[in-house]
């Protein structure tokens, strides 16, 4: 008898990364309060991408301005909301920002059309994300960008240079080598 049949294309409306870890977390902490409750199998859980309008849109340009993506994102709906991301403490670009459509069709089409192409030299990523909330435009690294950008070891124009952990790892080397190690 033959296994159970896989499909070979993913899902356009699969959750993102970051709703994923979110919910992982909930639900670590749910399992250690209420030990006595039954857990929800996936089809009673409400899915909050079911129409979610909203996208995640990673992996920018530092120097990608709203306009770019304004005219890019447009090509595939009427935007309702367009919320770049923000160091947290500069204020200045990071790289990822959230696109939001009026409706859930347009979304799907800009993950599908859209999604893996390329902007300022830099091969974007999208993901359905359940909704923009206050507080999320910022980064969550310890430096205020995105937590990826400190740990970069490969030198990346477009974000800044090397990350920021291996950037003062060199300025240290090179005091050292100065003073004559």
């Amino acid at each position: 008898m033959p296994g159970p049949l896989r499909n070979t294309v993913e899902r356009l409306d699969r959750p993102s990364a970051y709703y994923l870890g979110r919910n992982k977390r909930r639900k670590f902490n749910k399992d250690r309060d209420d030990k006595d409750e039954r857990e929800r199998t996936p089809e009673e859980a409400e899915d909050p991408l079911k129409d979610a309008t909203t996208l995640y849109v990673g992996n920018l340009s530092f120097y990608t301005t709203e306009e770019q993506i304004h005219e890019l994102f447009a090509k595939c709906g009427e935007i309702k909301r367009l919320v770049m991301g923000l160091d947290r403490f500069n204020k200045t670009p990071c790289g990822f920002c959230f696109v939001e459509y009026y409706n859930h069709q347009d979304a799907l089409d800009c993950m599908k059309y859209i999604g893996g192409t390329k902007l300022d030299e830099r091969i974007i990523r999208t993901d359905l994300d359940p909704g923009f909330q206050e507080g999320r435009q910022y980064g969550r690294g310890k430096s205020g960008g995105q937590v990826r950008d400190e740990y970069r070891d490969e030198y990346d124009p477009g974000r800044g240079g090397y990350g920021r952990a291996i950037a003062e790892e060199r300025i240290k080397e090179e005091e050292e080598y100065g003073r004559g190690r």
